[in-house]
C-alpha cells in the first residue's frame, strides 16, 4: 500500500496535484481529516483492493491538522508507506492567482487581508512542511510539475534522495531548497552569440565550461562542502534533499553545473533526481 499525502498552502496546485496522481492512477480524496487515514486505507484496501492513495490535506480542516503527526506514525506501525508534498510559492504569486479567479481563501474573514491570511496558513502548516518534500510552483507549469509529482512518488524512499535544481535568479530563488548555489561569478555564455541561444545541456555550453578552470573548481567546492553532510541528513530521516544551483536566467552555467554535480554524487551511490526549472524560459 501506498499513501501519498498532499498539503500545501492555498493557491500553490494542491487540486493540480491531485488530479496529476488520479490520472496515474491513485485513488484521491480531497481534504480529509488525517484521523480518518486509516479507516480510508483500510476501506480502499479490503473493500477496493486499492494499492495506491492520494489525499489533499489543508487548513480546510485546520483544527484536526496538528493531529497528522501521530496519524502518520499510526500508519507507519501499520506498515503502510506515507509520503507527503508540500505545495508551496512565493506571497506575490499566490496573491495574484487568488486575484485572478477571485477565488476565496480559506482563512479569510471581514479583518484580514491575504497576506495576513497566508502568513497565518504558513505558520499553522510550518510542522507539516518540516515533513515533507517541499515543492515551490510559483513559476512552475502543468506540465513541470506533472513531471516532479512523478519523480517524486516514483523515489526510492529507501534512501535519500538528492534533488539538484538549476534556476535563475532573474525569477526569483526557489523556496523548497536546502542549499542554494550562486555561480553567476563564472564565465557566462550567453555573451557568445554564437552559442547563447543553447542551453547547458547542449554540446556548444558544455565545450564552453568545461574548459573554464574556474567552473571546474566551483563544481569541485559545491561538492566538498555539500558531500559530508548528505549521510547526516540521511541519518535524520529525511526523504528529500534540495540542492539549487542559480545563474542568471537558469540556462547555461547553472544546468552544467547541476549535471555535473548530480554525477559525482551518483559515485556515492545516492540517488539524484536532476530538474531544471528555467531551461526553455
Amino acid at each position: 500500500m501506498q499513501l501519498i499525502l498532499i498539503s500545501g498552502l492555498a493557491g500553490a496546485g494542491k487540486s493540480t496535484a491531485l488530479r496529476i496522481l488520479e490520472d496515474s492512477g491513485y485513488n484521491c480524496v480531497d481534504n480529509l481529516p488525517p484521523t480518518m487515514l486509516p479507516q480510508l486505507v483500510e476501506m480502499y484496501s479490503l473493500i477496493y483492493n486499492s494499492k495506491k492513495i492520494a489525499v489533499s490535506l489543508d487548513t480546510r480542516s485546520l483544527i484536526l491538522l496538528r493531529q497528522l503527526p501521530s496519524a502518520i506514525a499510526n500508519l507507519k506501525q501499520l506498515g503502510i508507506q506515507t509520503k507527503i508534498i508540500f505545495l508551496e510559492a512565493h506571497e506575490d504569486v499566490l496573491i495574484k492567482r487568488f486575484s485572478e479567479t477571485r477565488r476565496r481563501h480559506p482563512l479569510s474573514d471581514d479583518k484580514k487581508t491575504i497576506s495576513d491570511c497566508i502568513y497565518e496558513e504558513q505558520e499553522v502548516l510550518s510542522s507539516i512542511s518540516l515533513m515533507a518534500h517541499r515543492i515551490d510552483t510559483s513559476d512552475l507549469s502543468a506540465n513541470n510539475l506533472r513531471s516532479i509529482v512523478k519523480q517524486f512518488v516514483e523515489a526510492d524512499y529507501s534512501q535519500l534522495n538528492i534533488v539538484i535544481q538549476s534556476f535563475g535568479f532573474k525569477y526569483g530563488l526557489p523556496i523548497d531548497s536546502d542549499f542554494v548555489f550562486d555561480v553567476r561569478c563564472l564565465p557566462n555564455p550567453h555573451y557568445d552569440k554564437e552559442i547563447r541561444h543553447f542551453n547547458g545541456l547542449d554540446e556548444p555550453i558544455i565545450d564552453f565550461l568545461k574548459k573554464e578552470d574556474k567552473v571546474k573548481k566551483m563544481i569541485d567546492d559545491i561538492y566538498n562542502m555539500v558531500s559530508p553532510w548528505i549521510k547526516e541528513f540521511s541519518l535524520d530521516n529525511r526523504n528529500y534533499l534540495t540542492i539549487s544551483i542559480g545563474c542568471t536566467g537558469g540556462k547555461h552555467r547553472s544546468v552544467y553545473i547541476a549535471e555535473k554535480l548530480a554525477q559525482n554524487i551518483k559515485i556515492d551511490n545516492y540517488k539524484t533526481i536532476t530538474r531544471h526549472r528555467h531551461i526553455n524560459q
